[in-house]
Protein backbone atom coordinates (compact mmCIF):
# COMPACT_ATOMS: atom_id res chain seq x y z
CA UNK A 1 0.00 0.00 0.00
CA UNK A 2 3.30 1.86 0.92
CA UNK A 3 3.36 2.54 -3.41
CA UNK A 4 -0.18 3.78 -3.77
CA UNK A 5 0.28 8.18 -4.32
CA UNK A 6 -1.99 9.47 -1.35
CA UNK A 7 -2.81 12.50 -3.10
CA UNK A 8 -3.83 13.35 -6.58
CA UNK A 9 -3.31 16.73 -8.31
CA UNK A 10 -6.66 18.08 -10.05
CA UNK A 11 -6.11 19.44 -13.89
CA UNK A 12 -7.99 21.94 -15.73
CA UNK A 13 -10.84 20.31 -18.73
CA UNK A 14 -8.38 20.63 -21.92
CA UNK A 15 -4.78 20.71 -19.90
CA UNK A 16 -3.22 17.20 -19.84
CA UNK A 17 -2.87 16.03 -16.74
CA UNK A 18 0.65 16.51 -14.87
CA UNK A 19 3.25 13.84 -15.12
CA UNK A 20 2.99 10.92 -12.78
CA UNK A 21 2.61 7.32 -12.60
CA UNK A 22 0.49 6.12 -14.41
CA UNK A 23 -0.30 8.75 -16.92
CA UNK A 24 2.69 9.32 -18.84
CA UNK A 25 1.11 7.07 -21.60
CA UNK A 26 -1.76 9.29 -21.55
CA UNK A 27 -0.09 12.01 -21.39
CA UNK A 28 2.32 10.90 -24.43
CA UNK A 29 -0.66 10.24 -26.81
CA UNK A 30 -2.94 13.20 -25.95
CA UNK A 31 0.63 15.33 -27.18
CA UNK A 32 0.68 13.07 -30.44
CA UNK A 33 -2.79 13.73 -31.10
CA UNK A 34 -2.18 17.15 -30.75
CA UNK A 35 0.74 17.28 -33.16
CA UNK A 36 -1.01 14.43 -35.74
CA UNK A 37 -3.72 17.54 -36.64
CA UNK A 38 -4.87 17.68 -40.11
CA UNK A 39 -3.56 15.42 -43.15
CA UNK A 40 -4.15 16.20 -47.21
CA UNK A 41 -5.53 13.44 -48.70
CA UNK A 42 -5.67 12.74 -52.59
CA UNK A 43 -7.76 9.56 -53.40
CA UNK A 44 -8.19 8.21 -56.73
CA UNK A 45 -11.93 8.34 -57.98
CA UNK A 46 -12.77 6.12 -61.23
CA UNK A 47 -13.72 3.82 -62.47
CA UNK A 48 -12.76 1.67 -65.50
CA UNK A 49 -13.08 4.78 -68.19
CA UNK A 50 -10.68 6.49 -66.20
CA UNK A 51 -9.92 8.83 -63.07
CA UNK A 52 -8.15 11.12 -61.22
CA UNK A 53 -7.05 11.70 -57.55
CA UNK A 54 -9.05 14.03 -55.59
CA UNK A 55 -7.94 15.83 -52.25
CA UNK A 56 -9.80 15.41 -49.34
CA UNK A 57 -8.92 16.48 -45.57
CA UNK A 58 -8.61 14.32 -42.66
CA UNK A 59 -8.75 15.33 -39.10
CA UNK A 60 -6.13 12.81 -37.77
CA UNK A 61 -5.12 11.65 -34.50
CA UNK A 62 -2.54 9.13 -32.49
CA UNK A 63 -3.55 5.46 -33.53
CA UNK A 64 -5.69 6.00 -36.66
CA UNK A 65 -4.91 4.13 -39.43
CA UNK A 66 -5.27 4.78 -43.39
CA UNK A 67 -8.75 3.05 -43.29
CA UNK A 68 -10.01 5.05 -40.44
CA UNK A 69 -9.20 8.71 -42.32
CA UNK A 70 -10.98 6.73 -45.91
CA UNK A 71 -13.68 6.53 -43.71
CA UNK A 72 -14.02 9.57 -42.65
CA UNK A 73 -14.17 11.04 -45.53
CA UNK A 74 -16.79 8.81 -46.70
CA UNK A 75 -18.46 10.21 -43.82
CA UNK A 76 -17.49 13.99 -44.43
CA UNK A 77 -17.38 14.73 -47.35
CA UNK A 78 -17.52 12.18 -50.20
CA UNK A 79 -20.49 10.31 -49.29
CA UNK A 80 -20.60 8.22 -52.71
CA UNK A 81 -16.71 6.73 -52.07
CA UNK A 82 -16.03 3.03 -53.32
CA UNK A 83 -13.84 1.18 -50.62
CA UNK A 84 -13.87 -2.50 -49.69
CA UNK A 85 -13.31 -3.73 -46.34
CA UNK A 86 -14.40 -6.29 -43.74
CA UNK A 87 -12.48 -7.20 -40.89
CA UNK A 88 -10.02 -4.09 -39.78
CA UNK A 89 -8.00 -6.23 -38.43
CA UNK A 90 -5.63 -7.15 -41.12
CA UNK A 91 -7.00 -10.87 -41.54
CA UNK A 92 -9.29 -10.50 -44.45
CA UNK A 93 -7.41 -8.87 -47.26
CA UNK A 94 -10.17 -7.01 -48.75
CA UNK A 95 -8.40 -3.32 -47.69
CA UNK A 96 -5.69 -3.77 -50.04
CA UNK A 97 -4.39 -1.01 -51.91
CA UNK A 98 -1.71 1.36 -53.17
CA UNK A 99 -0.79 4.11 -50.39
CA UNK A 100 1.75 6.37 -51.58
CA UNK A 101 2.73 3.96 -54.24
CA UNK A 102 3.30 1.11 -52.51
CA UNK A 103 0.93 -1.82 -52.09
CA UNK A 104 -0.11 -2.00 -48.32
CA UNK A 105 -3.21 -3.10 -46.48
CA UNK A 106 -4.98 0.13 -45.26
CA UNK A 107 -6.47 -1.11 -42.18
CA UNK A 108 -2.77 -2.15 -40.71
CA UNK A 109 -1.03 1.46 -42.02
CA UNK A 110 -0.73 4.00 -39.30
CA UNK A 111 -0.97 7.59 -40.36
CA UNK A 112 2.09 8.35 -38.10
CA UNK A 113 4.35 6.14 -39.60
CA UNK A 114 4.45 7.79 -43.22
CA UNK A 115 6.04 10.63 -43.93
CA UNK A 116 4.89 14.30 -43.69
CA UNK A 117 2.28 15.61 -45.79
CA UNK A 118 0.13 14.26 -48.46
CA UNK A 119 -1.04 10.79 -48.27
CA UNK A 120 -1.92 9.13 -51.95
CA UNK A 121 -4.70 6.46 -52.00
CA UNK A 122 -5.23 4.26 -55.24
CA UNK A 123 -6.35 0.84 -56.06
CA UNK A 124 -4.09 -1.99 -56.78
CA UNK A 125 -2.86 -1.24 -60.40
CA UNK A 126 -2.34 -5.14 -61.50
CA UNK A 127 -5.74 -5.44 -61.76
CA UNK A 128 -8.58 -3.22 -63.33
CA UNK A 129 -10.27 -0.84 -61.20
CA UNK A 130 -14.38 -0.86 -60.46
CA UNK A 131 -14.60 2.08 -58.74
CA UNK A 132 -12.59 4.11 -57.01
CA UNK A 133 -10.11 1.81 -54.37
CA UNK A 134 -12.02 -1.27 -55.25
CA UNK A 135 -10.69 -3.50 -58.20
CA UNK A 136 -11.65 -6.47 -60.38
CA UNK A 137 -9.56 -9.28 -58.42
CA UNK A 138 -12.03 -12.03 -60.07
CA UNK A 139 -8.93 -13.18 -62.69
CA UNK A 140 -7.15 -14.45 -59.25
CA UNK A 141 -9.78 -17.08 -58.83
CA UNK A 142 -10.10 -17.96 -62.28
CA UNK A 143 -6.30 -18.88 -62.25
CA UNK A 144 -6.93 -20.81 -59.08
CA UNK A 145 -8.92 -23.29 -60.47
CA UNK A 146 -6.08 -23.92 -63.04
CA UNK A 147 -4.07 -25.67 -60.93
CA UNK A 148 -4.85 -29.39 -59.85
CA UNK A 149 -6.50 -29.43 -56.23
CA UNK A 150 -5.00 -31.56 -53.33
CA UNK A 151 -5.00 -35.39 -54.50
CA UNK A 152 -4.09 -37.19 -50.85
CA UNK A 153 -2.81 -40.50 -51.31
CA UNK A 154 -4.72 -43.64 -50.16
CA UNK A 155 -4.68 -44.18 -46.48
CA UNK A 156 -2.61 -46.67 -44.84
CA UNK A 157 -4.28 -50.22 -43.89
CA UNK A 158 -5.78 -49.25 -40.18
CA UNK A 159 -7.59 -45.94 -42.43
CA UNK A 160 -5.21 -43.38 -41.05
CA UNK A 161 -2.29 -40.98 -42.69
CA UNK A 162 0.69 -40.39 -41.15
CA UNK A 163 3.10 -37.65 -41.55
CA UNK A 164 6.60 -36.31 -40.23
CA UNK A 165 6.43 -33.29 -37.69
CA UNK A 166 8.96 -31.88 -40.05
CA UNK A 167 6.56 -32.41 -43.36
CA UNK A 168 3.41 -30.65 -41.51
CA UNK A 169 5.64 -27.27 -40.87
CA UNK A 170 7.06 -27.13 -44.16
CA UNK A 171 3.79 -26.07 -45.15
CA UNK A 172 2.15 -24.50 -42.62
CA UNK A 173 3.91 -21.06 -43.45
CA UNK A 174 1.95 -21.10 -46.82
CA UNK A 175 -1.50 -21.88 -45.07
CA UNK A 176 -0.82 -18.64 -43.37
CA UNK A 177 -1.88 -16.28 -46.85
CA UNK A 178 -5.07 -14.12 -46.64
CA UNK A 179 -5.34 -13.70 -50.11
CA UNK A 180 -5.15 -10.00 -50.19
CA UNK A 181 -3.13 -10.46 -53.16
CA UNK A 182 -0.46 -7.34 -52.78
CA UNK A 183 2.47 -9.80 -53.64
CA UNK A 184 0.14 -10.06 -57.22
CA UNK A 185 0.03 -5.91 -57.36
CA UNK A 186 3.56 -5.73 -56.50
CA UNK A 187 4.70 -8.18 -59.24
CA UNK A 188 6.41 -6.45 -61.83
CA UNK A 189 5.35 -9.48 -64.59
CA UNK A 190 1.56 -8.64 -64.05
CA UNK A 191 1.83 -4.46 -62.85
CA UNK A 192 4.48 -3.46 -65.16
CA UNK A 193 4.21 -6.25 -68.45
CA UNK A 194 0.67 -7.24 -68.16
CA UNK A 195 1.11 -10.91 -68.13
CA UNK A 196 -1.73 -12.33 -66.92
CA UNK A 197 -2.44 -14.91 -69.44
CA UNK A 198 1.04 -16.21 -69.36
CA UNK A 199 1.73 -15.69 -65.63
CA UNK A 200 0.26 -17.03 -62.22
CA UNK A 201 1.67 -14.93 -59.81
CA UNK A 202 3.30 -15.18 -56.26
CA UNK A 203 -0.15 -15.63 -54.56
CA UNK A 204 -0.17 -18.76 -56.63
CA UNK A 205 3.29 -20.64 -56.65
CA UNK A 206 2.56 -19.87 -53.03
CA UNK A 207 -0.66 -22.08 -53.04
CA UNK A 208 1.57 -24.43 -55.46
CA UNK A 209 4.41 -25.12 -53.10
CA UNK A 210 1.74 -25.93 -49.89
CA UNK A 211 0.44 -28.46 -52.17
CA UNK A 212 3.49 -29.86 -54.04
CA UNK A 213 4.76 -30.32 -50.62
CA UNK A 214 2.35 -31.87 -48.94
CA UNK A 215 3.17 -35.02 -47.83
CA UNK A 216 0.34 -36.68 -48.77
CA UNK A 217 -0.66 -35.03 -52.42
CA UNK A 218 0.17 -37.44 -55.07
CA UNK A 219 0.07 -35.13 -58.31
CA UNK A 220 2.84 -33.37 -60.12
CA UNK A 221 2.10 -30.02 -61.29
CA UNK A 222 5.84 -29.24 -62.07
CA UNK A 223 4.55 -28.91 -66.28
CA UNK A 224 1.69 -26.28 -65.28
CA UNK A 225 4.22 -24.34 -63.25
CA UNK A 226 6.81 -24.00 -66.18
CA UNK A 227 3.96 -23.67 -69.17
CA UNK A 228 0.97 -22.65 -68.28
CA UNK A 229 1.62 -21.06 -64.67
CA UNK A 230 5.35 -18.87 -66.20
CA UNK A 231 7.37 -19.47 -63.66
CA UNK A 232 10.44 -18.61 -65.24
CA UNK A 233 9.30 -15.16 -65.62
CA UNK A 234 9.69 -14.55 -61.92
CA UNK A 235 13.18 -13.14 -60.99
CA UNK A 236 13.25 -13.54 -57.78
CA UNK A 237 13.42 -9.71 -56.14
CA UNK A 238 11.68 -10.42 -53.35
CA UNK A 239 9.37 -7.50 -53.71
CA UNK A 240 6.56 -9.86 -52.80
CA UNK A 241 7.98 -11.24 -49.75
CA UNK A 242 8.39 -7.26 -48.86
CA UNK A 243 4.43 -6.27 -49.24
CA UNK A 244 3.55 -9.94 -47.82
CA UNK A 245 1.18 -8.61 -44.64
CA UNK A 246 1.60 -12.47 -43.41
CA UNK A 247 5.36 -12.06 -43.53
CA UNK A 248 5.10 -15.42 -45.74
CA UNK A 249 8.95 -15.72 -47.24
CA UNK A 250 7.40 -16.35 -50.34
CA UNK A 251 10.57 -15.81 -52.32
CA UNK A 252 13.08 -18.18 -50.79
CA UNK A 253 10.70 -20.67 -49.16
CA UNK A 254 8.09 -21.23 -51.95
CA UNK A 255 9.36 -20.09 -55.28
CA UNK A 256 12.82 -21.07 -55.09
CA UNK A 257 12.16 -24.62 -54.38
CA UNK A 258 9.33 -24.80 -57.15
CA UNK A 259 12.13 -23.19 -59.77
CA UNK A 260 14.63 -25.95 -58.76
CA UNK A 261 12.32 -28.94 -59.06
CA UNK A 262 11.31 -27.73 -62.36
CA UNK A 263 14.94 -26.95 -63.39
CA UNK A 264 16.09 -29.92 -62.10
CA UNK A 265 13.12 -32.12 -64.31
CA UNK A 266 13.40 -29.73 -67.69
CA UNK A 267 16.86 -28.74 -67.59
CA UNK A 268 19.59 -30.88 -65.36
CA UNK A 269 21.44 -32.36 -68.39
CA UNK A 270 22.04 -35.69 -66.72
CA UNK A 271 18.45 -35.91 -66.50
CA UNK A 272 18.04 -35.05 -70.31
CA UNK A 273 20.12 -37.07 -71.08
CA UNK A 274 19.08 -40.32 -69.53
CA UNK A 275 15.18 -39.25 -70.90
CA UNK A 276 16.80 -39.42 -74.66
CA UNK A 277 18.57 -42.69 -74.23
CA UNK A 278 15.26 -44.19 -72.81
CA UNK A 279 13.62 -42.40 -75.51
CA UNK A 280 15.36 -43.81 -78.16
CA UNK A 281 15.62 -47.43 -76.66
CA UNK A 282 11.98 -47.29 -76.62
CA UNK A 283 11.90 -46.41 -80.27
CA UNK A 284 14.80 -49.04 -80.83
CA UNK A 285 12.71 -52.06 -79.63
CA UNK A 286 10.46 -54.38 -82.28
CA UNK A 287 7.16 -54.02 -82.38
CA UNK A 288 5.20 -57.29 -81.50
Amino acid sequence: MSDLPTTFEPHSPGKPPAAGPGNDGATSNLQKSEALGGRTMKIWRGDAAGGEFKEYHAEVSAGMVVLDAVHQVQATQAGDLACRWNCKAGKCGSCAAEINGKPRLMCMTRIESLPEGTITVQPMKAFKPMKDLVTDVSWNYAVKKKIAPFTPKAPEADGTWRMQQFEVERVQEFRKCIECFLCQDTCHVLRDHGKHEEFAGPRFFVHSAQLEMHPLDTVNREAWLKNDGGLGYCNITKCCTEVCPEHIHITDNAIIPLKERVADTYYDPVIKLWRWAFKKFEHSEPKT
